[in-house]
């Protein structure tokens, strides 16, 4: 699993002219899944994006995490973060996961961050042409790699 996760300050999703998902403080999180994804990347990364300190402290200091903060999130399914391109100038996808596999993936990677962060999380709409509008605070964007523990 891939995730860039970016700390704002507004993010929301709309499908269709109509708003899905909104919140004020939190995380956007865009989630990219692969075919050899497993619960074990689910757990891991979950935990990971749910702890990570990049909320500033009173003294500004990045040291609290979303739920420190009690901030929020949404988490948008993102099979580009798979893009690959290698070779000539159109971006190859096949290392993401077809749907079959990407959406029982996705789905539980909500349920186990909503586990996490002690409350619902928004989300985007598997498949859906979506517009994605962010307030990055900060800017604070991290890109994390399961396959890629640094």
């Amino acid at each position: 699993m891939k995730a860039v996760i970016q700390r704002v300050s507004e993010a929301s999703v709309t499908v269709n002219q109509e708003k899905i998902s909104e919140i004020k403080l939190g995380l956007l999180v865009l989630l990219g899944i692969e075919d050899e994804d497993t619960k074990e990347d689910i757990d891991w990364l979950s935990g990971k994006i749910s702890r990570l300190r990049i909320f500033g402290d009173d003294k500004g200091m990045m040291n609290q995490s979303v739920v420190d903060v009690g901030g929020n999130a949404i988490v948008v399914s993102q099979f580009t973060l798979y893009a690959s391109t290698k070779k000539g100038n159109r971006p190859s996808f096949i290392k993401a996961a077809k749907p079959e596999k990407a959406i029982p993936l996705y789905e539980e990677f909500v349920k186990q961050f909503e586990k996490d962060l002690g409350k619902n999380v928004g989300t985007g709409q598997f498949g859906a042409d979506m517009k994605v509008s962010l307030l990055n605070d900060g800017p604070v964007t991290i890109i994390i790699d399961t396959k890629n523990k640094e």
